[in-house]
């Protein structure tokens, strides 16, 4: 007898299945929490120069050059770290239901990132972007688990693709923002903007209604079960090796876009001061570019599941593998070296963009590989790993930078870690026309 996690789907509908009231506003409640978490994560690095240029002197360091771009990697880091520990969530939304820890996780990032206006040190900004992390981690893996689950099998698969394009979108919406109210001002209101997402999280807490697929987890499972740890679980002998491959595969991918989405900016700024242009006037380019990047990621997230559905899970991920890859070698060891690379670069930023729509797909296969008792704990704890990982990474990539004197190559180099991901993708499982299992 097949398992539930080899069962094929019976049959294909003409029509989807209609989404009820529950279904469409517990999505619009996770999609605004997802892209308000990409609006906070893509406002640091937007406001990065700006921030440490005022905190460092109030430190007692000097910002210079070299220490905004070491204080920002270090600070960085501790954010990835805060991400990484964001595995705590999965366990508590296993045990006590997706939409309440959902709203848990938004909220403590909401608080954190207000609290971030208030910095006067380096110090006090970068614990308040560390705890601001910790929620931020959170949401996405919940929010994943909650679409997988709360809607029709026949919808599920484009619905984490709509879910994922609420986190670029958020970057397009920090862009808009710092051409607008950064800009008049500064990057302590671009923080407290940061504070609406507690309306969201209260929205989520009181209007949307428990997915079914946990209460009849919870209803079904024997007391052993509900006593056994989520964390162990998807260690034991059925889990172990798609928990390792996904933790492998989102290490890689997290590694890889963020790299080139955080330096972006700066980035951009270099090239357009070098072509002329005012600080001023560089800063709006680079919120122009990071639209742009934005615009690219969201029609990758939209082209990503009916390709997935097509082709399958794994050869997808290689294609936007390769896409990256080139990319980000293309844009930041190419094109950021031209006399004249503003334009060649901003034109790659929207191909890579595109195929950094690759996180997509693992809001839709991640769920496809866990059944639902272990399923938040296993998104949450595969996507921590990437940043504890991200976090080291970044590190080596602002000490190559201060060592370097230069963003281009130590970007650029992160194009390997790529084949790293080609190496390993053919060790996941390929879930193509399987259910969700129960």
């Amino acid at each position: 007898m097949p398992s539930t996690l080899d069962r094929p789907i019976s049959a294909t509908r003409a029509r989807k299945t209609p989404l009820n009231r529950s279904q469409i506003t517990g999505f619009w409640g996770a999609w605004a929490g997802w892209t308000l978490d990409g609006m906070d994560s893509f406002i640091y690095a937007l406001v990065l120069a700006p921030a440490l240029t005022e905190l460092l002197p109030r430190s007692g360091y000097a910002a210079t050059p070299a220490n905004v771009g070491l204080a920002g990697s270090i600070l960085f880091a501790l954010f990835l770290v805060g991400w990484g520990l964001s595995f705590i969530w999965g366990p508590l939304a296993d045990r006590f239901g997706r939409t309440k820890v959902l709203a848990a996780t938004i909220f403590t990032f909401a608080i954190f990132t207000g609290l971030a206006a208030t910095a006067h040190t380096v110090w006090a900004l970068g614990i308040y972007r560390f705890f601001a992390g910790v929620g931020i981690g959170g949401e996405w893996a919940l929010a994943g688990t909650y679409v997988a689950e709360a809607w029709p099998e026949d919808r599920r698969k484009m619905g984490a693709g709509y879910l994922q394009t609420g986190y670029y979108a958020g970057f397009f919406l920090a862009a808009a923002l710092n051409y607008t109210i950064g800009a008049a001002f500064g990057w302590r209101a671009m923080f407290l903007v940061g504070l609406f997402p507690v309306v969201v999280s209260i929205l989520v807490l009181m209007r949307v209604k428990e997915t079914d697929k946990w209460e009849r987890a919870e209803a079904t499972a024997a007391p052993a079960v509900k006593h056994q740890s989520p964390l162990r679980s998807i260690f034991s002998a059925q889990y172990r090796k798609r928990t390792i491959v996904a933790a492998v595969l989102l290490t890689v991918a997290i590694i890889g876009l963020w790299a080139g989405a955080v330096y972006e900016p700066s980035a951009v700024i270099q090239l357009a001061t070098r072509a002329g242009m005012t600080k001023p006037e560089a800063a709006r380019m680079a919120s122009i570019a990071t639209g742009l990047l934005s615009i690219g990621t969201i029609i990758g997230c939209l082209a990503l599941p009916p390709m997935a559905e097509r082709i399958g899970r794994r050869k997808t991920l290689a294609v936007y593998f390769v896409g990256m890859a080139a990319s980000i070698a293309l844009s930041f060891g190419w094109a950021f070296y031209l006399n004249n690379g503003l334009v060649p670069f901003i034109a790659l930023l929207f191909v890579l963009g595109f195929f950094g729509g690759n996180f997509a797909l693992f809001s839709l296969w991640l769920p496809e590989q866990f059944e639902t008792r272990v399923r938040a704990t296993a998104f949450a704890f595969c996507t921590s790993v990437g940043r504890f990982i991200g976090a080291i990474v970044n590190f080596g990539i602002g000490a190559m930078v201060l060592n370097m004197k230069t963003l281009g190559v130590p970007i650029a180099l992160t194009a390997i870690v790529f084949l790293v991901g080609l190496a390993v993708i053919p060790f996941a499982p390929e879930t193509k026309g399987q259910e969700l299992p129960n």
